[in-house]
């Protein structure tokens, strides 16, 4: 059964101004192109440029959550073409290693990030995953991803402050409720591999 839209006015829209000058480009670049990884690189930039606003967010989306990482729904495009949704962690706050279901840039507001990143390895045996490589973010700093690239990862909160982050993603969180597509148990992960690296979406296909 087909998903039915909110009515507009249902929709979370960001209210700073900051947000706004940042939604008003976003919706120039969606408008003006669908390949995701142009709108993808050209949302990286204009994150990018609004990170640099310490009135970014409204305060009621920098609250945590005690027990793990908060999401909250900033805004969705009218039709619900992106997404910008503010993560707030507590120190060692973590995500589950997971992977997206639609492009997604993300730039770190406050605090420090650590980002593992795996490679996803298949044997006649088994599926397993071997962190690939590990980098700290800092405020300012943005990274882009376009599936199908492998983008197996997992996001924690590194340092002894808050940290938040914005996201932009490539659909409609509102109704998808969050950008993650699968998740990955950590008794997955192992130090080395036996065999070469696969795509994890060919197999689930």
């Amino acid at each position: 059964m087909a998903q039915l839209a909110l009515p507009q006015e249902a929709w979370p829209v960001g209210r700073t101004r900051a947000l706004r000058t940042l939604t008003r480009a976003l919706d120039a670049a969606v408008a003006a192109h669908r390949a995701p990884s142009i709108v993808a690189s050209r949302a990286g930039m204009l994150l990018g440029s609004a990170l640099a606003d310490p009135e970014l967010l409204e305060p009621r989306h920098c609250e945590p959550a005690d027990d793990r990482y908060r999401q909250h729904l900033v805004h969705v495009h009218p039709e619900g073409l992106y997404s910008i949704v503010a993560l707030v962690w507590k120190p060692g706050q973590a995500t589950p290693i997971h992977d997206h279901r639609c492009w997604c840039v993300v730039g770190v507001w406050r605090g420090l990030e650590r980002e593992t990143t795996y490679s996803f390895h298949a044997d006649v045996d088994s599926a397993y995953l071997v962190p690939r490589a590990t980098a700290v973010s800092s405020p300012g700093d943005v990274s882009v991803l376009v599936p199908p690239q492998e983008d197996i990862h997992r996001v924690e909160n590194c340092g002894e402050e808050l940290a938040i982050s914005i996201h932009v993603y490539g659909a409609d969180i509102s109704v998808l409720g969050s950008s993650i597509n699968e998740t990955f148990g950590e008794e997955l992960v192992r130090d080395a591999a036996d065999a070469s690296p696969a795509s994890w979406r060919s197999l689930a296909a």
